[in-house]
């Protein structure tokens, strides 16, 4: 198999279903930035994370990548072969998640900076693409149509990321809130 069709060279990509679309088309940049999402949650996965949240870490990523396939797919042309990424059982999932880690964090009543340490801050990363990504699928849902859940889906994940971060500063108290007097 070659890496390189040449199919690209115009400036146009192919969906799933062979419909030919420009390469700034906005569900093209939707799928690319979960995509990139996804990209940066390997970074974070190799962090020294505790067995759980990167077997949960992993777990995301086939679902993102599930996502990016519905996303990829001209569903006027044709229908994904596979069920709808996001399940029910996803969304609790991952709301069981973050109520856990929310239970085990001191509380705030600050903003908190994005950093503390390399695994906070990645978990940083990883959110704000995430809010990219989740604000890229709203502008696809409004002309082409997005199943719900995967718009709440990526507005748990980031959600999820924020708390991870925090998670990732109680071993060493690193974490870092926003002096509003700077």
């Amino acid at each position: 198999m070659n890496i390189y069709t040449k199919t690209g060279d115009d400036g146009t990509t192919g969906l799933i279903g062979g419909t030919r679309i420009s390469k700034d088309d906005i569900r093209l940049e939707a799928y690319g930035s979960v995509d990139e999402l996804n990209s940066f949650l390997s970074l974070l996965v190799v962090e020294d994370l505790d067995f759980h949240d990167s077997e949960f870490i992993q777990d995301t990523q086939h679902l993102l990548f599930r996502i990016c396939s519905w996303l990829a797919t001209d569903t006027s042309v044709t229908i994904p072969s596979f069920p709808i990424p996001v399940t029910k059982g996803k969304l609790q999932s991952i709301e069981t998640e973050i109520d856990k880690i929310s239970a085990s964090l001191p509380v705030i009543n600050k903003f908190v900076l994005p950093g503390g340490n390399r695994a906070s801050s990645l978990c940083h990363i990883c959110r704000t693409v995430c809010r990219r990504a989740e604000r890229n699928v709203i502008k696809v849902s409004k002309i082409y149509g997005v199943d719900k859940s995967i718009l709440i889906y990526l507005n748990r994940l980031s959600d999820y990321l924020f708390v991870l971060g925090r998670k990732a500063c109680l071993s060493d108290s690193t974490e870092i809130f926003w002096d509003n007097t700077k």
